[in-house]
């Protein structure tokens, strides 16, 4: 596997809210798998950076994550998401600078489609 394609699929935002009738909110993560997201660059054969909605903002993770629920917010840089998640990848083989590579193309995505959102 070579080049990095980025996929998109509709996916509705899943994070559950509670209000409290008086003005307080509440959000619960969202459960999260390897077909929750809304972005995905494979990075291997068994392995993907996905990009997906958890509470207001778009979250980047690994697709196939040992402990569940490590990743980021796309406004962090690719190298703070990587740095964070990089335990989940799974894979020696898996470069950091392809899991970067990725990594930028979920956050470019993920920053026009909120910029769509807000318009």
């Amino acid at each position: 596997m070579t080049d990095l394609t980025l996929e998109r699929k509709d996916q509705p935002n899943k994070t559950p809210v509670f209000g409290d009738g008086a003005g307080g909110t509440a959000m619960l993560t969202p459960l999260i798998d390897e077909g929750y997201w809304l972005f995905r660059v494979r990075v291997s054969d068994k392995q993907a950076i996905v990009g997906f909605p958890k509470f207001f903002t778009i979250g980047i993770g690994f697709a196939v994550e040992e402990d569940w629920n490590t990743n980021f917010p796309y406004t962090c840089t690719a190298e703070e998401i990587y740095d964070h998640i990089e335990h989940n990848k799974a894979d020696d083989s898996i470069s950091r600078e392809r899991c970067i590579e990725a990594i930028e193309m979920v956050r470019a995505a993920a920053a026009e489609y909120q910029a769509e959102r807000v318009a």
